[in-house]
C-alpha cells in the first residue's frame, strides 16, 4: 500500500486504549484518534479525541518533529510544529504487539530514519512514546530538538483549561489552572488563513529536573469533562507546549532542546539517538486521568518488595537533629522510634562530619566521624538499630565532592563536570560525571562498603546543588547533552547498585522534591516530597504529591514534638497517612500519652498500607491551593474501600465533601485517625461526606466502605 495515498492508515490498541493513524494530504503519517474503546465510551459517556471519518486530518500533527542545523522550521515562533523534517518524514513500515507499536519513518533528503516507539500497558488508557533516530545518510547531522510525543486534534482552546504545577523548594506541587485561551488568543484564523504562532510553553532547566515546575501538565475540557494528563520522563531538561492548530489544539512533549537547554547531538552516519520518553493519560475528568498516570507509573517502574511492604521510616533530620547526629543523641531516639513502631531508622546528614571547618565543602569520602561516634564507631549505632528490630539507613549526597575533600584531587579531572576545560564548582562542591569510570568506581566502593560491609539497608540519596546548563566532557557537543548523559548514567548506576544489593531501599531526594521526575521514580523506591518544616504548610504538599508520585513512593514528613498540643500532634501525623509516613521529631522527650498518640497513628498506617499500594488518588475539593483553609485527599482502592484525609487549617468547623464515585450509593464512614471521639466526626449523607473538625488545626483520616 502506498504510504502517500490519502486512504492509507491503520489502528492499534487494547482493551483500554485505541489509536488510529492516517496519512494527510502532504504524505505524513499522523495520529488522528486516541481514545477509550467505543464500548467504554458508551458506558462512560466519553468521546474520542478525533474521529477519522469526520475529523480534519490537517489538525493532527506528524508523528515526529525535529530540527537540525541546516534544517529548521517552516515558520518563526515558539511552537514546536511545522519543522522541515516533520513535513518530509515518510512512512516505511510498522510493527505492532499487544502493548507496543513501532512506526518507521524516513527522510529521503538526508537519509535520516526515525522509529516512533509507542507503548501502552494493557488495561490502562495511557500512551507512552519515544523516538529513536538513526542516520542512514552519508553526511553527519547535528540534531537540535526532537519530539517525544505529539498529538493534535484536541478540542478548541475555547473549551480547555490547562493545569500546571509550580514546584519550588519548600513549596512543591502547587497546581494552578487557567483557560488555554489566556495564553493562545483567538486571532480569527479563518480570516488570516493561518494558525496562530502563539503557544503556551513550559520548560525545566538545570540538574534539578522539577525545579520551578513539575515536568507534567493537564488539559481538562469544560463541560465535556474529558481530561488529558502528561509527564515528560526526563531526569534533566524538558519542555512542553500547547497551541492552536486548525480549529483544535495540539500538544508537543519534548526532552531537552538547543534553544532552552543548550542541547545538541551529532549523528554521524550510522549513529543513533533516542529521546526521553513521554506519557499521556486519558480520563473522563482530571481525577481519572491522574489515577491512570498513577497506575502507569506502577507498571513501568523497577519491581521492588518495598512497593508492597511500605515499611515505616524514622529519619533523624527534620526538626530534630538537623544534620548533627552523635552516638549520644541517636541512642535514645533509636529506642523511642522502635517503641513508636518504626521499621527503618535513617541517620541523615552529618554522620561523616569530622571537620572543624564544616562539612558542606569537604564531603565525598563518606567515612564516619570518629568524633561523633567515639565508642564503637558508627557500626555500634547501626547495630543498636538492628537490635531494636529496625533496618539501619544512612544519608548520602553521592554526586557531589566538596572542594576541600581529598576525593577532589584523588580523582582525575575528567571525572567531574567541566566546561572549556575548567572544572565546575557550585556552593563549594564539584559535580561528579557518572559517565566516567573513575567517578562510578568511587561511588561503587562507597556504597558497597556502607551496604555490603556495614549492613545498611536504606540509602537516602540527596542532591543539593544545581548545575546549569551542564557539562562539556570530551565528545559532548553541548552542555545540555552532557547533563542528560550524566543524569541517565546516574540512573543506570542506581539500577546497578540495586542489582548488586536487591534488598536495598533507595529514597530519591533533591532538597526535597526538586528532582521529582518519572525517569527517577521508575528506579528509586521512595521520593522525598519536601523539606517543609512548618506542619501547617505541609498539607497542600502532601495532598497534591500523588499527582506526581504514587502514594507508596511519596515520603511525607510527620514530625510531632513534645511541645506540641495533642491536636497539633495528631494533625502533623495525620497528614502523612495517605502517603509514605516518614517519622521524625524528639520522640524520646515525649510523655507516655504523647508517644501513645504517635503509636496509634503508626498502627493505623500499618493497617491500611496494603490498600495504599494499589489505590489511586482523587481530590474531593479539587487540587488544593497553597492557602486553602480546608484540604482533602482521597485514595480509591479497586474493589475495596476509599480513604479520605481532611485537613482544617482555619475557617468554618464543618464542610461537605463530594465523593463522586460513591454518590447515590449507601456507604459507611469511619474515622480512623485520630482515635479520640472529640477530635472530629464524619457522616455519609448518601451523596457526600459531612465532616466536622471542631478544632483548627485539625485532621481526620476517614474510611468509606460502600454498601449494597
Amino acid at each position: 500500500m502506498a504510504s502517500n495515498h490519502p486512504a492509507f492508515g491503520f489502528s492499534w490498541g487494547h482493551s483500554a486504549l485505541e489509536a488510529e493513524f492516517a496519512t494527510a494530504s502532504d504524505g505524513t503519517l499522523r495520529l488522528v484518534r486516541l481514545a477509550l474503546p467505543h464500548s467504554q465510551l458508551r458506558s462512560s459517556g466519553g468521546t474520542p479525541i478525533g474521529d477519522p471519518e469526520s475529523a480534519d486530518l490537517e489538525s493532527a500533527l506528524p508523528l515526529v518533529e525535529l530540527t537540525a542545523l541546516g534544517h529548521g522550521s517552516g515558520w518563526s515562533g515558539p511552537r514546536f510544529t511545522g519543522t522541515a523534517f516533520g513535513s518530509r518524514l515518510r512512512y516505511r513500515d510498522h510493527r505492532s504487539g499487544s502493548e507496543s507499536l513501532t512506526v518507521e519513518l524516513h527522510d529521503p533528503v538526508t537519509g535520516l530514519t526515525a522509529f516512533v516507539e509507542l507503548s501502552s500497558p494493557t488495561g490502562l488508557p495511557v500512551l507512552r512514546s519515544r523516538v529513536r533516530l538513526r542516520n542512514d545518510g552519508t553526511e553527519p547531522l547535528v540534531v537540535q530538538s526532537v519530539s517525544s510525543l505529539l498529538l493534535g486534534g484536541l478540542p478548541s482552546p475555547d473549551a480547555l483549561d490547562v493545569h500546571r504545577a509550580r514546584n519550588d523548594w519548600l513549596a512543591e506541587c502547587r497546581w494552578y489552572a487557567e483557560p488555554l485561551r489566556a495564553a493562545v488568543a483567538d486571532i480569527s484564523r479563518d480570516v488570516h488563513q493561518h494558525d496562530s504562532r502563539a503557544a503556551l510553553v513550559l520548560a525545566g532547566r538545570g540538574s534539578w529536573s522539577s525545579d520551578g515546575h513539575l515536568p507534567m501538565g493537564a488539559l481538562v475540557e469544560r463541560g465535556g469533562g474529558r481530561a488529558w494528563a502528561w509527564q515528560v520522563e526526563s531526569p534533566a531538561g524538558w519542555r512542553w507546549d500547547l497551541g492552536e492548530r486548525g480549529h483544535g489544539t495540539y500538544l508537543a512533549l519534548n526532552g531537552p532542546r538547543d534553544a532552552e537547554h543548550q542541547w545538541r547531538v551529532r549523528l554521524a552516519p550510522g549513529a543513533e539517538h533516542t529521546t526521553v520518553p513521554a506519557a499521556l493519560a486519558l480520563g473522563s475528568g482530571l481525577d481519572e486521568a491522574m489515577g491512570a498516570l498513577t497506575s502507569y507509573r506502577r507498571a513501568v517502574r523497577r519491581p521492588h518488595p518495598d512497593h508492597s511492604a511500605l515499611p515505616v521510616v524514622f529519619n533523624d533530620y527534620m526538626n530534630t537533629l538537623m544534620g548533627d547526629p552523635t552516638t549520644e543523641k541517636l541512642l535514645p531516639l533509636i529506642d523511642a522510634a522502635a517503641e513508636a513502631g518504626a521499621e527503618y531508622f535513617c541517620i541523615d546528614s552529618g554522620w561523616y562530619d569530622d571537620d572543624t571547618e564544616g562539612w558542606w565543602d569537604s564531603v565525598g569520602e563518606w567515612l564516619p566521624s570518629p568524633r561523633r561516634f567515639p565508642d564503637g564507631g558508627i557500626q555500634a549505632v547501626l547495630e543498636r538499630i538492628r537490635e531494636r528490630g529496625m533496618v539501619p539507613g544512612l544519608w548520602l549526597e553521592p554526586e557531589v565532592v566538596g572542594v576541600r575533600s581529598p576525593v577532589a584531587s584523588a580523582l582525575p579531572p575528567e571525572a567531574f563536570f567541566q566546561r572549556d576545560g575548567v572544572r565546575l564548582a557550585e556552593q563549594g562542591r564539584h559535580q561528579l560525571d557518572l559517565r566516567h569510570p573513575a567517578a562510578r568506581a568511587h561511588l561503587d566502593k562507597a556504597v558497597d562498603r556502607i551496604v555490603g560491609d556495614w549492613g545498611v539497608g536504606y540509602l537516602k540519596l540527596d542532591y543539593n546543588v544545581v548545575i546549569d546548563p551542564g557539562t562539556c566532557a570530551p565528545g559532548d557537543l553541548a552542555p545540555g547533552a552532557g547533563l542528560l548523559g550524566h543524569a541517565q548514567a546516574y540512573l543506570d548506576w542506581l539500577s546497578d547498585v540495586l542489582d548488586r544489593h536487591p534488598g536495598l531501599v533507595i529514597e530519591n531526594c533533591a532538597s526535597g522534591g526538586m528532582r521529582m521526575d518519572g525517569a527517577t521514580l521508575a528506579v528509586a523506591q521512595l521520593q522525598s516530597t519536601s523539606d517543609q518544616q512548618d506542619p501547617l504548610r505541609y498539607p497542600p504538599i502532601a495532598a497534591s504529591a500523588p499527582t506526581a508520585v504514587p502514594p507508596e513512593q511519596g515520603a511525607v514528613w510527620a514530625y510531632p514534638q513534645p511541645e506540641f498540643e495533642d491536636d497539633l500532634i495528631t494533625f502533623t501525623l495525620g497528614g502523612a497517612l495517605l502517603g509514605r509516613i516518614h517519622l521524625s521529631g524528639h520522640l524520646n522527650r515525649m510523655s507516655g500519652q504523647q508517644l501513645a498518640l504517635v503509636r496509634d497513628a503508626v498502627d493505623t498506617y500499618k493497617a491500611i498500607r496494603g490498600d495504599l499500594a494499589r489505590a489511586v488518588p482523587f481530590w474531593p475539593l479539587g487540587l488544593p491551593g497553597w492557602t486553602d483553609e480546608w484540604l482533602a485527599l482521597g485514595m480509591r482502592v479497586p474493589d475495596g474501600p476509599s480513604y479520605v484525609s481532611v485537613w482544617r487549617r482555619d475557617g468554618e468547623s464543618e464542610l461537605r465533601l463530594p465523593v463522586r464515585h460513591l454518590a447515590g450509593r449507601r456507604a459507611a464512614a469511619m474515622v480512623l485517625h485520630p482515635s479520640a471521639p472529640s477530635a472530629g466526626a464524619a457522616i455519609w449523607d448518601g451523596d457526600a461526606l459531612r465532616v466536622s473538625l471542631p478544632h483548627a488545626p485539625g485532621a481526620l483520616l476517614i474510611r468509606l466502605t460502600a454498601g449494597e
